[in-house]
């Protein structure tokens, strides 16, 4: 794959991975290695050189779809119209492999997002309270 340069001040695709109350629980999501799954997303951040960006959440809301990923356009993407793509049961390996293939290619809005990535997508929660 292709590595897309970044602009300097340019915003980097970045990786915002649920930790809350699911998410990263072991007593719910037993026999996951959800500290491995972290550290191996920053490792890959910190190799990336400055093009991918790791943050955790306390809650992004699906709990149902444990564990979520949301991988957020860089500068370009969103320029190039691409759009947050939450991923749900992104606990496995085949999973990270997938997230960071797309990511090492650009993400959304400069790369297509592999078709077994697609299968695992979800919509991202609705404001409650709104209408």
């Amino acid at each position: 794959m292709t590595r897309v340069p970044i602009r300097y001040g340019a915003r980097p695709c970045s990786l915002v991975v649920c930790r809350g109350c699911c998410c990263g629980d072991a007593g719910k999501n037993p026999g996951q290695d959800h500290d491995g799954q972290l550290t191996r997303l920053r490792e890959a951040a910190a190799a990336s050189g400055g093009r991918l960006l790791v943050r955790t959440s306390d809650c992004l809301g699906p709990c149902a779809q444990a564990n979520v990923v949301v991988v957020q356009p860089s500068t370009e993407g969103r320029r190039r119209g691409g759009r947050a793509a939450w991923i749900g049961w992104s606990a496995d390996d085949d999973c990270l492999d997938d997230i960071l293939a797309w990511t090492e290619a650009g993400g959304p809005g400069i790369a297509p997002p592999p078709v077994t990535l697609e299968l695992q997508m979800i919509d991202p929660p609705r404001n409650q309270g709104r209408t």
